[in-house]
């Protein structure tokens, strides 16, 4: 087994900070000019990425330096990744790679931020429910006036889709490129906003969660109590599972960005706080906002689609996604074993 490094943390940043703010700089120009100068730059580029590696191992020992953590951890990635790219000479950017390795890597590095997001929906979605249930008339007290086909009940709506299937089809069909955008545009806007309100503290990025949970309570309670609960599944699951899981992630996001700007407990400075977070705060920006074009798509081209001969097929999509990114946030983007400890 091998020996546990005992630290004295801030004198260690202190000493070691500089070392990690060269490295950012040769990764800088190395995006910019995509190869290294010469012999003597490639091995103070090496001798930067291992320093920093160590420096990774000592402070995996500090389970209360997360953000620390995670930000070497995404150094020590982008160093290791630059000194691998044989014959990749031009390649500034691998789109591939990012949203297969970066990305979940990311978000599972800010895992509790995500689950306390998805908490706070729930929550405000068990509330939801609770007042719908007391009385069916507090719907028009909250339901924003968008959701106009909430004036129906729910068989009602579900009858008249049924019965205009076929010319919907046709409707939807015509104009789904148009509705699509609509939609990516207005999902991302909603996650980037929740994610961006972090930087007030997270409190309102506490209310956007809690207030969409509401909805979404109210939306659900309405249709399974009357009766409509396969309809619902089938509406909702195929785009809803990508679209509201790109929500908590913003939500994740701005609650990360929350924390590194009150810094409760850090002694360093906010623009330090800042730059622990920054690249996985984009990577987490340009995730969701990649999850939010597919549910755009989804629900333009597939949801929006309501004949009773599809509601098997929309509920079985929808689950499907739904496993796919379990594993896929679970597993994408780790380490073999035998290489965790030598990025």
């Amino acid at each position: 087994m091998g020996k546990r490094v005992i630290l004295d943390l801030d004198p260690f940043i202190r000493r070691e900070r500089p070392y990690w703010e060269e490295l950012e700089r040769a990764l800088a120009r190395l995006v910019e000019r995509e190869r290294l100068g010469g012999v003597d730059e490639a091995r103070r580029f090496y001798y930067l990425y291992e320093r920093a590696a160590a420096d990774l191992a000592k402070v995996r020992t500090f389970a209360a330096e997360p953000e620390l953590r995670a930000y070497l951890e995404g150094l020590v990635a982008q160093a290791y990744a630059r000194l691998h790219q044989r014959g990749r000479s031009g390649v500034r950017w691998r789109p591939l790679h990012w949203l297969t390795r970066e990305f979940p890597a990311a978000f599972r590095r800010h895992l509790g931020a995500f689950w306390l997001a998805l908490g706070l929906t729930l929550l405000g979605a068990a509330l939801g429910a609770f007042v719908l249930a007391q009385d069916p008339s507090n719907k028009w007290l909250l339901i924003p006036a968008q959701f106009g086909h909430l004036e129906q009940t729910p068989t009602e709506r579900v009858r008249a889709e049924e019965e205009a299937a076929a010319e919907r089809a046709v409707v939807i069909a015509g104009g789904a490129p148009s509705f699509s955008t609509m939609l990516m545009t207005h999902n991302t806007k909603v996650a980037l906003t929740a994610m961006a309100l972090g930087f007030l503290g997270g409190v309102f990025t506490c209310v956007i969660l809690f207030y969409n949970g509401v909805i979404l309570g109210f939306v659900a309670f309405d249709y399974i109590n009357d009766g409509q609960g396969q309809f619902l599944a089938a509406w909702l699951l195929p785009h809803g599972v990508p679209e509201l899981t790109a929500i908590f992630i913003g939500g994740q996001a701005g609650l990360v960005l929350a924390r590194a700007v009150i810094g409760h407990g850090n002694g360093q400075p906010l623009r330090q706080r800042l730059r622990l977070v920054r690249n996985d705060l984009a990577t987490l920006a340009g995730g969701l906002a990649v999850m939010l074009v597919f549910a755009g798509l989804i629900e333009a081209f597939l949801s929006q689609h309501h004949g009773p001969h599809l509601y098997a097929l929309k509920i079985a999509f929808g689950l499907m996604e739904l496993v796919l990114l379990i594993v896929f946030f679970s597993l994408m983007g780790r380490r073999p074993a035998h290489d965790r400890d030598h990025p």
